[in-house]
Formats: structure tokens, sequence, C-alpha cells
């Protein structure tokens, strides 16, 4: 099969759905298919295998982020001479539109994975909350409804889409984790990339400095920890727009020389960051998977989580970690019964380890190859 993605974020920048985006394109062409994809720029000059960028903006809100400009007169003609067998878009904005423009006008399916809660973005867009809310959710909607299939990362996404009205098949085929990424890893890496001394105890957060990741409750979780406990130390793994007002934050608490904002690290460097901590903890309550926490899992970390959308799906609760309610009282004391219990943390850790295999990249492509097949 020739595959085309369409997709609004790609490399340099680094999500949940790039490195989606990443791990499948990877996995189905080791089982023999070819991948294009259609990406914003991001200033880089040279060509890519099969990456056709797009004139871009830079995001106002967040420069990190590129806006294509979807102007491509000639993409028609491109996609026949590529022989494209069928368009997957990973949004329903911008690529997403184009993407599904090219399908209609080529006649061929159209697929969409539906990575984001995006209604639960709207705090970035001066307008009424409540009003932009419901349009952007019967917008989504919308869009879902003119694919051939939808994919969700989880169970608990698919009823949601189809609880408010998506009536094309939905299956949910999660994000793989290349667990091989996670073996041998040098689990003593971060302490000295950070000079943290061998004593502390580390807990570790993945994820965009955004309102939508509820940090300002990791942060005041972690301060009633460390009154308890002071060995602790906790280090954010992220960019984004609110990193100086969640500083601030951590300094008003008087935990600030207890945090460590560690910035982004390379895609290689992720699986020794995830191996140098000893547990991970995750308070979203917008997210469609959770990748993050399964990327945790297969280095060995137990994982503290509030349940919440598809985060319920990847944690066993008391098995591999905790679930918790948005209450802060619970959330503390189960980091506090990992903090004080290193036995725990091993055991959680390892049956982590364990339970993510069944997430394997190379499995979830073979299922999505399947799903390809069926609609061709």
């Amino acid at each position: 099969m020739h595959i085309g993605i369409f997709t609004d974020s790609y490399l340099p920048y680094t999500s949940g759905v790039v490195r989606s985006i990443i791990t499948f394109s990877t996995e189905l062409q080791l089982l023999g298919h070819r991948v294009f994809i259609f990406a914003p720029g991001y200033g880089t000059t040279g060509p890519e295998k099969d990456i056709y960028r797009f004139c871009s903006l830079r995001a106002p809100t967040f420069k990190e982020f590129a806006l294509a400009i979807p102007l491509a007169p000639a993409l028609p003609q491109t996609l026949r001479e590529l022989k494209i067998d069928l368009i997957h878009v990973h949004s329903p904005f911008i690529m997403g539109r184009l993407g599904a423009r090219m399908a209609r006008k080529l006649g061929l399916p159209l697929v969409i994975t539906y990575h984001t809660l995006y209604e639960e973005y709207v705090h970035y867009f001066p307008l009424v909350p409540g009003l932009l809310r419901k349009a952007v959710r019967s917008y989504t909607t919308s869009f879902c409804n003119r694919c051939r299939l939808v994919i969700t990362p989880t169970e608990v996404i698919a009823a949601y889409l189809k609880k408010n009205g998506v009536k094309v098949p939905v299956v949910s085929i999660p994000t793989g984790i290349e667990v091989e990424r996670f073996r041998n890893l040098d689990s003593s890496w971060l302490r000295r990339y950070l000079n943290l001394p061998p004593e502390k105890i580390i807990l570790l957060h993945v994820g965009r400095l955004g309102k939508e990741k509820n940090i300002p409750f990791i942060l005041r979780a972690f301060a009633r920890v460390q009154q308890e406990v002071p060995a602790v130390h906790l280090v954010l793994v992220g960019s984004g727009p609110y990193k100086e007002s969640l500083q601030n934050m951590a300094n008003d608490l008087g935990i600030g020389r207890a945090v460590t904002f560690a910035g982004s690290f390379s895609f290689e460097q992720m699986p020794a960051v995830y191996a140098g901590a000893d547990l991970f903890i995750f308070a979203s309550v917008t997210e469609t998977q959770g990748l993050v926490i399964g990327e945790a899992k297969a280095a060995g970390l137990p994982v503290v989580a509030v349940k919440a959308y598809g985060v319920q799906e990847m944690v066993e609760n008391e098995v591999d970690g905790f679930l918790t309610p948005l209450d802060l009282n619970t959330f503390s004391s189960c980091v506090l019964r990992l903090v004080k219990d290193l036995n725990l943390r091993r055991q959680m850790g390892e049956q982590g380890r364990q339970n993510v295999q069944a997430l394997s990249a190379a499995t979830m492509a073979r299922r999505l190859e399947n799903l390809y097949q069926s609609i061709l």
C-alpha cells in the first residue's frame, strides 16, 4: 500500500501525535508499505525522503508550533504520481481538511485518527469558551462522519465519539510502544545530567507545559509529598507557554529548589530520562491515551495518574500503579505510598514493564494494516 499521511504537526516539533505518526510509519514501512508525510515546514532545509513540507507560519500563542499554509495546486497530480491508495489524516483542521479535499477529489478512502479532545483546548483562543467548545465538538463530529473510518487511541474515546454523534465505524488502536528502546538503559544518566545526588527520589512528569496538562495539581501534590519526605525531587520534562507561571507557582509553594524544569530532550535521550526516575506522575484529564504513561511503564516505572478518559486504560490500578480521582489528598497519598516503599515501587514497575508488552508497536501496526486492507 501507498499511504498518504496529512498532519498539522511533525518533526522537529515533538508531541504525542508526532510520536504516533513516526511509530506507525516506521512499523508500516517494515511491513513493506510506503508512507508519505504531508506536514508543515519549520524552516529546515534539505530534502527529506517521502516527506512533503508546506510553507507555514508560527502559531502566535506557541512559537514552537507551525501552522501550514495549505496551498498546493499541484498536490492532486503529486498524489497520483505517488500512487496513493488511501489518505490518513491526524487532525480535522488545516492539513486534515486538505487531506479530506484530496481524498474526495481523487476518490480515495479517508481515515482519521482522533488524537485530541479538541474542545478541551479552547482556552488558547479569546472567544466565549462554552460557545466555542460546542462549535468545536460539532465540527469535529461532522468531520469524522465524512471519513470511512475513525481510529481512536482508546476504547473510552471511541465511546465518547459515538455518544457525540459519530456514525461511521470507530475502532480503537493505541499508539504502540517501541519496547526495544527501553531495554538495557543507564538508570544513572538523568541524575548525572541534572546533577542530582543518588539519594534523591525522582518523580517524573513528561508533557507540554500547558493548561490542559493540569501541572498546577502536580505541583500542589508534590508540595505535600516533599513536606513529608524532603528527599523527593520533581523533574518536569517538556516546554510550553505556562513555563514561567509554573516556575512562579513552584516558588510560591516553597518547592522551587526541589523542582527542575528540564526542558525537552531528544527522541534518543528519552528512554534514559524515564529510566533515571523512580516513579511517574500524571494529572491531565484531557488525554485520549497518555502515551507517556506507556513509555514510563516500558522503562519500569510505577505510575500515579488521575483517572480520566484514555489514561484509565493505560494503568492497571494497584497492579502497575494507582489511578486516583482528581483529589489532592488521594493523589498525594498514593505518591507517598510509593515514595516510602521501595519494594512496592520495584514490584509495580516490573509489572508495568510486563504489561506494556501487549502494546508493542509491531502489534499495533499490524492491526492498522488490517484495517487499511479492509477498506480498500
